[in-house]
Formats: structure tokens, C-alpha cells, sequence
């Protein structure tokens, strides 16, 4: 069995790589440009919104308090009238991309750390790359792709968003695999 501090070069330079072709997917290619459409009365619902001084949380419109008033005639009216909502309200100012990015990467590492971990119980050192590179890729894939689906069943995304985000998801695991099979260490 190859022990994990053996996989630490594959690790972190496959969270590199994968760090990369995230910059390259979302910065430099048209693939993400309209996973979030501007509302076409953006300014109206942000001036009414303004005034509550929403905290930073995650809300859904309408909330009921429990699944007895679910039931009940006035909630089941005011889903029907709408607007149903599910909404993240994040902290006012810029975007910190610096703390987003640090913590893609370190997700990036973990998802690594799992397919090493996985990996190195199935495979002796020496193993050819195609075999590495297949436990690699489901274990990756698996970690950047199946919870994304969780997303669109129970919070209403976008399957398109959610597909692309999953095909995104695919090709980090391959990117994952081929670097862990290029580094796998010999017998």
C-alpha cells in the first residue's frame, strides 16, 4: 500500500491544476456567462429589499415556522401567489474573491486528500496510470460533481447551472486523475 505522504506531490499539484482550469473555465471562456440572469427589475427589488437590512443567511419565501402551518389554507395561498423564493444575501461591499479563492483551493486539496485516500488502499506502488487514473477519477468526480444535483432537487437551481457546474465537476476529476497517474509512485 502506498502511504499518503507519498501522494503529497500528486495532492497538491493536482489542486494547482484544478485551481488553474477553474480560473480558465470561468474567466476565460463564455461557458458560465449566463448561469445567473440579471432580473429585468434588478434596481426595484434591491431598493425594496434595502430597507429590511437583511442580515448575511440563506431565507426562503414564504418560511413557515412548522409543517402544521404548511397545511394550513393562508400558507398554501401565499405559495400560489408567489413569489416563492430561495435566496442567499451576502455580506454588503465587494466580493472578497481572495477568501473564495483560498477556500476553492483548500476544497480543491481536500477532494485530493479523499481520491489519495482512496487510491492508495486500492493501489500498489508501481501501478500502471490508467488504472490509477480511473480510481482517481471517480473519487474526484465524485467530489466535485454528485452533491451538485442536491442543489436542483431541493432548492429549485437551475438544472442548466447544475449540469454545467457537474460537467465542470468531471473535468477537475480528470484533470485530478491524470496528475495522481503521472505522479503515482513506482514499485
Amino acid at each position: 500500500m502506498v502511504s499518503l505522504e507519498a501522494l503529497w506531490m500528486p495532492i497538491l499539484v493536482s489542486a494547482v491544476i484544478v485551481f488553474i482550469a477553474s480560473w480558465i473555465i470561468h474567466m476565460a471562456l463564455p461557458w458560465h456567462k449566463l448561469d445567473y440572469p440579471k432580473l429585468a427589475a434588478e434596481g426595484a427589488v434591491i431598493d425594496a429589499l434595502r430597507p429590511l437590512a437583511l442580515p448575511p443567511g440563506d431565507y426562503m419565501i414564504p418560511r413557515a415556522s412548522n409543517m402544521k402551518e404548511m397545511k394550513t389554507p393562508e400558507f398554501l395561498e401565499r405559495m400560489q401567489q408567489g413569489p416563492v423564493i430561495l435566496m442567499t444575501v451576502r455580506p454588503n461591499g465587494p466580493w472578497n474573491m481572495g477568501r473564495s479563492l483560498s477556500q476553492w483551493f483548500i476544497y480543491s486539496i481536500v477532494v485530493s486528500i479523499f481520491a489519495a485516500y482512496v487510491a492508495r488502499r486500492a493501489l500498489p506502488a508501481g501501478t500502471d496510470y490508467l488504472h490509477v487514473f480511473k480510481i482517481v477519477a471517480a473519487t474526484a468526480i465524485a467530489g466535485y460533481s454528485l452533491a451538485l444535483a442536491q442543489l436542483a432537487i431541493w432548492i429549485g437551481r437551475g438544472w442548466g447551472l447544475t449540469i454545467r457546474s457537474a460537467i465542470d465537476g468531471v473535468i477537475y476529476g480528470a484533470l485530478t486523475a491524470g496528475t495522481f497517474g503521472w505522479l503515482w509512485p513506482g514499485a
